[in-house]
């Protein structure tokens, strides 16, 4: 069964994922190459500069590829599309949001982008969409989780 890992732009999956990979000898995947290379979306939204992705398209050729090499590491937003009976471990990273927007900034988002990703980090979207798929994910704090001030 696959590791999938997901989380807001910025929170260092690729570089988890990379690692994960590397220590276990397993197969990396990155998931918005595989997308962008089998065509699984319908374009560009230009008002948030990102690709519309057909989840069904995703799934319909992901699924072959996760049963025939069961030993990968599935990088991506869109991993959790994965079926829950074919995942072993799902893991979403999170990041300190001063810090994720550093990343942010850093990578040349617009002040919009940035501004989607940190809504999107402060609401949990990638926890709570694993979760709705039926995910048990694991979450992972790729910078210094911040301390209550009670």
């Amino acid at each position: 069964m696959v590791i999938i890992v997901t989380g807001t732009p910025g929170t260092g999956k690729t570089t988890y994922a990379k690692q994960l990979a590397a220590k276990l000898g397993y197969t990396y995947l990155d998931l918005t190459e595989f997308i962008i290379n089998r065509s699984l979306h319908e374009g560009k939204d230009p008002l948030r500069d990102t690709l519309v992705v057909d989840e069904d398209a995703l799934l319909t050729a992901l699924l072959p590829k996760v049963v025939a090499n069961p030993e990968m590491i599935v990088d991506g937003h869109y991993s959790h599309v994965i079926p829950r009976e074919h995942v072993a471990k799902c893991y979403v990273l999170k990041c300190e949001l001063k810090e994720l927007e550093r990343r942010l900034k850093a990578r040349g988002y617009s002040d919009e982008k940035v501004r989607e990703n940190l809504d999107a980090e402060i609401f949990d979207t990638c926890l709570h969409e694993a979760e709705e798929y039926g995910h048990n994910p694991e979450v992972i704090w790729t910078s210094t989780k911040p301390t209550s001030t009670e």
